[in-house]
């Protein structure tokens, strides 16, 4: 590629350098920019994710709830704890609240653990 010279640079800062086309390749081809569009198609969603909520206020645990909700996992092992109102506040938020429409089912896995699965999102591809 073509070193830059001082006046160069300065018809850069004045907005005067336009490159031609064959600049432009060559600079596209050298930042690997026709590779870009496919990594960023190919983002790493977790398939399972598991969430204690142990030692969790009810705040906390709704943030971290709908935070695993928003990387968009497949589906989750989310332990409540056999008593306390967390285990009782899960599943009133799975069954009416404003996340429930992203869940597809939950169900106990023994005491104190829920196996959630949730609904797939659907995305438009990058033009």
């Amino acid at each position: 590629m073509k070193n830059l010279s001082d006046a160069d640079i300065n018809e850069m800062i004045n907005h005067e350098f336009i490159p031609d086309k064959n600049v432009q390749k060559e600079v596209r081809s050298e930042l690997h920019l026709s590779n870009m569009k496919e990594k960023l198609m190919k983002v790493h969603t977790p398939e399972h994710i598991i969430l204690d909520l142990h030692q969790y206020t009810e705040e906390q645990a709704w943030i971290a709830i709908k935070s695993i909700i928003s990387m968009e996992a497949r589906s989750a092992l989310i332990i409540t704890g056999a008593s306390g109102i967390l285990k009782i506040k899960f599943q009133q938020w799975a069954k009416d609240s404003i996340i429930s429409d992203k869940i597809e089912s939950f169900k106990p896995m023994n005491n104190g653990s829920f196996l959630v699965k949730f609904k797939r999102v659907k995305t438009l591809p990058l033009s």
